[in-house]
């Protein structure tokens, strides 16, 4: 709880995964992908109860071992890969049959988003109804486009950015998949956590990574274990 409000963590976990098949339940650096979020979440000062909502017998054991709630099985039609997170949401509260003012979304991808990461965007939420995290891009868009069949780049980028070095350019920002947190009526109105109220939670690149391919799995296993990562 954070002054009065009541914090409902939800960690959705699919069994499936096309691009890193299993990938929530693979062992990162000693422990499963999933618990890394399990437990910066139970560790939170804030977070009244962390909920896990999954598909898979065996990502509901591998929570519950490592300290979440996992008080249903998701059922199938809410298991696809077209299924949005925030239907998964939505089930879980209804669910759950419990009344919290913040819901905060966690997933099991961002192993590297820290217990401090979650309960500083939670005191963030002072002057906002949500807060969505986000990181400075790796490269700067301005330096991408699109490429015709002839693979020609006399257009590739624009005259008045020729020239100049990356460091001259705007600083960019993308979301990077940790965080997302909104009050609860505010979430159900927009059917999201993206709204004219929504503003943005800054993270370290570092603590940003998505895993999405056996890449990312593998950077995030570097990261861990050569720069002490807690």
């Amino acid at each position: 709880m954070y002054k009065n409000k009541k914090i409902l963590a939800v960690i959705t976990a699919r069994a499936g995964s096309k691009r890193l098949p299993n990938k929530n339940e693979l062992d990162l650096a000693g422990k499963p992908l999933i618990a890394w979020t399990v437990e910066a979440a139970i560790k939170s000062k804030y977070i009244d109860r962390c909920v896990v909502s999954t598909d898979s017998i065996k990502l509901k054991e591998i929570s519950e071992k490592f300290g979440a709630e996992v008080p249903f099985i998701r059922p199938l039609e809410l298991a696809k890969d077209t299924t949005s997170s925030i239907d998964v949401i939505f089930h879980t509260i209804d669910n759950l049959k419990e009344t919290f003012d913040y819901l905060i979304l966690l997933q099991p991808t961002s192993p590297l988003r820290t217990t401090e990461n979650i309960d500083a965007a939670i005191e963030a939420m002072e002057s906002s109804k949500a807060l969505v995290s986000v990181c400075e891009t790796e490269h700067s868009p301005l330096w991408t486009n699109t490429l015709e069949n002839d693979l020609s780049m006399a257009n590739f980028i624009k005259p008045e950015l020729i020239g100049k070095r990356s460091q001259d350019l705007p600083k960019y920002y993308r979301i990077n998949g940790a965080i997302y947190i909104a009050e609860l009526k505010y979430l159900q109105q927009n059917n999201g956590f993206l709204g004219h109220e929504t503003k943005a939670f800054i993270m370290s690149q570092e603590n940003s990574i998505d895993i999405d391919t056996a890449i990312d799995f593998k950077l995030s296993e570097i990261i861990i274990n050569n720069n002490g990562f807690k």
